[in-house]
This record gives C-alpha cells, sequence and structure tokens, in this order.
C-alpha cells in the first residue's frame, strides 16, 4: 500500500468513528458509501392528552363568527372561580387552567363584571358561600343598564333572572351565582334600551338557558352588536332570558380545542365533566 493510499484509508476511519452531529438523526452507511433506507433513530413527539369533543362549535349568525358552548346538566356542573390558592385573583383564563387538571374542564369562560381589584361587582356566590350581595344601586356602565341579572344555579338547575325577580322570588342561596349586566333579552324580549343594530360593536359574550335546562355560552369572535347577540339567543337558541357578561375582555377557554384567550378576567364560570370530579 502507497503512503498515499495508507493515509486515506486512515482519514476515512476516523471520520466513520466520530459521532453524529447533536440533534440529527444517526444513519447507517452501506459499504459502497451511500445511505441506507430507514435511520437508526428519528426524533418523537409526545402525543397530546385526548380530551375528548368539545363542547363548543363555531357557528356563524348574520355574517358575524361565534363560538357556541353548551352546558348539559346531564354531563356538566357549573361553578364560578376567583381567587387562587394564594386568595389573589387569578386574572387570566391561563392562570386558572394551570391550577387545575383540564381533563376535568369541558371549557371556562369570563363570568361577570368587576372592579379595579377583579372582583365581582355585583351578587357572587362560590361554592355556596356569597362573597357579595346583590347590586340594586343605579349608575353607569353597561352592568347598570336596568334590567341587569343573576345567572344562578345549584346541582343541575340553573337560571337567568332580571336582578329584582332574583330578589323577590329566590330565598334559598344557590351553589353559585354570578350578576351582570344588561338582559340583553327580558321574557324574550331585547332589552328596551337595546337597539336592533346598534354602532357600538366589539366581541362580547353572554348565557341564557333554555326550556330544557341547558345552558347557552356564546361569545363573539368578531365584533358584534348587542341587539345581533340578544337575536341570536332569541331565534336561534329559543332562551326568554339570556344575560350580557361582557366586552371586550371576553374570554374562552375550551382544552378539548386548545383555545385559550388571553383577556384580563375577574370572575370565572367554570363548567366540568360530571365524570371528572369536582
Amino acid at each position: 500500500m502507497t503512503r498515499v493510499a495508507l493515509a486515506l484509508a486512515v482519514t476515512l476511519l476516523l471520520a466513520a468513528c466520530s459521532e453524529a452531529p447533536a440533534g440529527e438523526a444517526l444513519v447507517t452507511v452501506k459499504f459502497d458509501g451511500s445511505d441506507a433506507e430507514e435511520p437508526l433513530a428519528t426524533p418523537t413527539e409526545t402525543a397530546a392528552p385526548d380530551l375528548g369533543p368539545s363542547a363548543c362549535e363555531s357557528v356563524t349568525f348574520e355574517s358575524v363568527p361565534l363560538t357556541h358552548c353548551i352546558a348539559d346538566p346531564a354531563q356538566h356542573r357549573i361553578a364560578m372561580a376567583n381567587l387562587g390558592a394564594d386568595k389573589q385573583p387569578f386574572g387570566s383564563l391561563a392562570a386558572f387552567a394551570a391550577s387545575v387538571d383540564p381533563a376535568a374542564i369541558a371549557f371556562a369562560i369570563n363570568g361577570g363584571m368587576y372592579g379595579d381589584d377583579l372582583k365581582a361587582i355585583g351578587y357572587y356566590v362560590q361554592k355556596g358561600e356569597r362573597l357579595k350581595e346583590l347590586n340594586r344601586a343605579g349608575g353607569e356602565g353597561n352592568f347598570y343598564m336596568k334590567p341587569n341579572g343573576v345567572f344562578f344555579g345549584s346541582d343541575a338547575k340553573w337560571q337567568v333572572l332580571g336582578s329584582n325577580t332574583f330578589f323577590n322570588t329566590v330565598g334559598d342561596r344557590p351553589q353559585f351565582g354570578t350578576q351582570s349586566g344588561p338582559l340583553l333579552l327580558v321574557d324574550g324580549k331585547l332589552h328596551p334600551e337595546v337597539q336592533d343594530d346598534g354602532p357600538s360593536k366589539a366581541i362580547r359574550n353572554a348565557v341564557g338557558v333554555d326550556a330544557a335546562g341547558k345552558a347557552h355560552f356564546v361569545i363573539s369572535d368578531a365584533p358584534v352588536s348587542f341587539g345581533q347577540l340578544a337575536r341570536y339567543f332569541r331565534d336561534v337558541l329559543k332562551v326568554k332570558n339570556a344575560l350580557y357578561l361582557d366586552g371586550a375582555i371576553s374570554s374562552l377557554w375550551d382544552p378539548a380545542r386548545s383555545r385559550m384567550d388571553k383577556g384580563r378576567v375577574g370572575p370565572i364560570i367554570v363548567v366540568s365533566k360530571r365524570e371528572a370530579k369536582p
């Protein structure tokens, strides 16, 4: 063997013994120098957990994209959340999500108006404990457009009532409750101050309960007027009373569809799966 041939053989031997670059699959080499058909190892990804079907669906109403989520008493529980383990408001759905098992949650949505401290400005009950009295005062802003209302319930019975009706007819404290305003629908009719399609349009959300007892949560995915949102509840969902929850900051967490909105939230309505631990 000549010196040139010997040097070339040593160089090839050293190259064959060197490690493959980090992050690349190790590939076998045939004797003729070509790549083998299959790598010895390939990167793998961990599959996301199967959270089952979503309780929400995308719909369009009067050319406005909406997301419609259904809480069914036979399948779901409803509760309120506001404060974390540190007794401070979560402030976002992402912070709340970090405190629970996503597999147990059907969805969560902002649940009523709040003050600078992120706590409810109206009636608020969490786990049977009333943390805020019913607010029947006057004032400016959407919350004070009378009639406003309360979304509340215990076990598998949920309701939306006007605040005065709630005050006059509900004696037992519910397991959960949140006050907001205005009522978009009052006994099947648009709130007297809500125009059919007013100039004010924003990302908004609301809740109503149908005759079968299912709670319907709707959040717009584009700016919508009060009138449009009210008509969707009246004409499509066939509910008598629909309660406006908020606008601009309206946010939804839907684990099954990996949706996590980033709005700043106060009270949170949590819809969990009945087969999971509450």
